[in-house]
C-alpha cells in the first residue's frame, strides 16, 4: 500500500466480506467516517482491520485511503454525529436540493460550518454536504451525552425492534445477533467485540447454570441484571466445548432482546407467552459489561480509530 496504509469510509455502511468479491460471505459493517487500517489490496479491494481488530475485505469504492498526514488532518477535524436512524444529506442548504448521500445512525462527517439549520460538512473523500441540525450533533456534544446505564443500552435495544437480522450486519439497514449488541453499546458511547464468540470473552462472569451446567431459570432471575448479555450454543449438549453462535441482552423479568428472525423480544420463563423454548435451552453463559472494567469494552473516545 506504500504510504496510504489508512482509509475511512466513505458510504453510510460499508459491507465487509471474508474474502474479495460482491458474492463472497458478509463478515461485517463498518459506518461512514470510521478509520480502517488498510493491510493489502486485491482485486479491487482492501483487507481491513476495523477499530475493534476485525480483519475483512472491502471494495476500494467504499474507502478513501490516506496517508499519515491525511489520517491526521481528518482525525483534527471537529466532527458532527448523524442521530437519526434514517436521513440523507443534502447539496445545499435546503431539503428540495439533490441528495449526496444516505445516512444512517453513527455515519461521523468533518464539520466546515453551521447557521441555524443546517451542518455544513465535508466527507473523507472531500465531498461536501448538508445535514439539518436537528438530526445530528456534534461529536462532542454527542459522546458528553452518552451515559453507560442499563437503562440507556436497552432503550437503545428497543430503539432496534422490528429490524431484519442480517449475517454481518451492524447498522439500522440490518443486524445480526452480535451486530446489534455492538450497536446497542455504540449507541452509548462505547465499542466491545465483534462476534458472539468474542463478547462471551469480555466483561465478567454471571452465573445463571446449576452445578450440571444447565441453565436455571431461578439462579438466572437471582444473578442477571438488565443490559447483561446472554450467550448461546446450537451444539450444547452435542460437544463438550460449545462453541457460542448466538447473543442477547437481557432486559429483566426473564426477557431478553434480540435479533432472530427480527429484532425481537422473547422470555426464558416456561409460563410466558413469548417464551423461547430453543434459545432458553440452549444458554451457556452470562456476562456482565456495564460497570466492569475491561479493556475490550472501550470508550469510542479512548479508541485509537476515534482519538
Amino acid at each position: 500500500m506504500e504510504q496510504k496504509q489508512y482509509g475511512v469510509v466513505i458510504l453510510s455502511v460499508a459491507n465487509l466480506r471474508t474474502k474479495p468479491g460482491h458474492d463472497e460471505e458478509m463478515a461485517t459493517q463498518v459506518l461512514l467516517g470510521t478509520k480502517l487500517d488498510i493491510l493489502q489490496q486485491a482485486k479491487g479491494e482492501y483487507r481491513v482491520r476495523t477499530p475493534e481488530g476485525y480483519i475483512a475485505w472491502v471494495p476500494t469504492s467504499s474507502v478513501a485511503p490516506m496517508n499519515a498526514a491525511e489520517l491526521q488532518t481528518w482525525k483534527a477535524a471537529p466532527k458532527v454525529i448523524y442521530t437519526n436512524e434514517f436521513g440523507k444529506s443534502y447539496s445545499e442548504p435546503n431539503t428540495k436540493s439533490l441528495r449526496v448521500s444516505d445516512l444512517v445512525y453513527g455515519n461521523i462527517l468533518a464539520l466546515l460550518k453551521e447557521d441555524k439549520k443546517f451542518y455544513h460538512v465535508q466527507y473523507p473523500d472531500g465531498r461536501k454536504a448538508y445535514i439539518l441540525k436537528e438530526e445530528a450533533l456534534t461529536f462532542d456534544k454527542w459522546i458528553a451525552s452518552r451515559k453507560l446505564t442499563a437503562e440507556n443500552v436497552i432503550n437503545s435495544a428497543k430503539s432496534m425492534l422490528g429490524l431484519p437480522y442480517l449475517w454481518g450486519g451492524t447498522s439500522v439497514k440490518g443486524v445480526d445477533c452480535s451486530g446489534f449488541t455492538k450497536t446497542a453499546f455504540y449507541m452509548n458511547g462505547y465499542v466491545i467485540p465483534r462476534d458472539a464468540s468474542q463478547q462471551v470473552l469480555a466483561g465478567e462472569k454471571v452465573e445463571i447454570l446449576n452445578e450440571n451446567g444447565d441453565f436455571d431459570p431461578e439462579i438466572a432471575l437471582k444473578n442477571l441484571k438488565p443490559a447483561d448479555l446472554l450467550f448461546f450454543s446450537s451444539s450444547k449438549n452435542k460437544t463438550p466445548n460449545p462453541r457460542v453462535t448466538h447473543v442477547a441482552l437481557y432486559i429483566g423479568n426473564g426477557e431478553f432482546i434480540h435479533s432472530a428472525g427480527r429484532v425481537r423480544i422473547n422470555s426464558m420463563l416456561k409460563d410466558a407467552p413469548n417464551y423461547d423454548d430453543f434459545q432458553t435451552r440452549t444458554v451457556v453463559a452470562a456476562r456482565r459489561y456495564i460497570g466492569i472494567s475491561d479493556p475490550q469494552i472501550q470508550p469510542i473516545q479512548e479508541n485509537k480509530a476515534y482519538k
